[in-house]
């Protein structure tokens, strides 16, 4: 039984040591929204905002136990889950999830950091894939992310990405969702497409920004889970955290000038 009745969302993720993203990012995104955090630290990272020098993932089973700790703990709901780092942590992280059903689940599936690197192997891909989908009420992949996940290159044009899209929803939690992030694509918008079964696509974009900015796939899905907590609907909770990251990245702009070359990472 939860002893703390404030709302918390659980984040399930890694640690970076340059602050730029991971749990950092998790928490100062979900605080900003008025929500508590509770944690499970999968792996610690060493990285500078250029490059990952080493990752050392936590024991499955010492991840299965934060989970279970946190929960019984706090009023935990929503759950995050970013980086997962091997096979065995993403098996325990299911193997809790299956006792929390009624939780919506925000996974970023992190593949890879975007300072460089693979982070999540061809095998635990296909782990999660069997695993851990399924407990999924949203999943964040952006167009690199989709691709692997489907077995295909990274879509081209939103017709390939609306087919991905459509090809995993059978993967994830009845009346679960599938965020498309449009950061890595082209144009002067930034698209993000929300995929649901039954219903029309819906779009929510931004002016796409000329600036550099690491952990916005961090926040965009803490941002998700943060609004879905406080009793939002998925729609809104898709816009607002939408609407956050635009914000964020206009300040981030502000700061550097308009010289700074875009990199996206949402």
């Amino acid at each position: 039984m939860a002893l703390n009745g404030e709302r918390h969302v659980l984040v399930v993720a890694g640690s970076d040591s340059s602050g730029g993203a991971g749990i950092a990012r998790d928490i100062e995104t979900i605080a900003g929204r008025g929500v508590k955090t509770c944690l499970a630290v999968t792996a610690i990272t060493v990285q500078t905002h250029h490059a990952v020098r080493q990752v050392v993932p936590a024991d499955a089973m010492l991840v299965e136990a934060q989970m279970r700790s946190a929960l019984e703990a706090n009023d935990v709901a929503a759950v995050k889950i970013g980086m997962l780092g091997t096979e065995e942590i993403i098996a325990a992280v299911a193997s809790v999830l299956d006792h929390h059903e009624h939780i919506p689940v925000v996974l970023d599936p992190v593949l890879a950091a975007s300072s460089g690197g693979r982070l999540l192997g061809e095998d635990a891909v296909g782990i999660l894939k069997t695993k851990l989908l399924r407990h999924c009420a949203v999943l964040t992949p952006n167009l690199g992310e989709l691709g692997t996940l489907t077995g295909k290159r990274p879509a081209r044009d939103e017709t390939e990405a609306l087919d991905q899209a459509q090809a995993l929803l059978s993967l994830i939690r009845q009346g679960g969702a599938i965020l498309v992030k449009g950061g890595h694509g082209h144009g002067p918008w930034s698209t993000d497409i929300l995929v649901r079964d039954g219903r029309p696509p819906e779009r929510f974009e931004a002016k796409r920004l000329a600036v550099e900015m690491r952990g916005t796939g961090c926040m965009l899905a803490s941002g998700i889970a943060a609004y879905l907590a406080k009793g939002e609907t998925l729609s809104d909770s898709v816009a607002k955290a939408k609407a956050l990251l635009h914000d964020k990245l206009s300040a981030q702009a502000e700061r550097n000038g308009p010289s700074v070359t875009l990199i996206p990472q949402a």
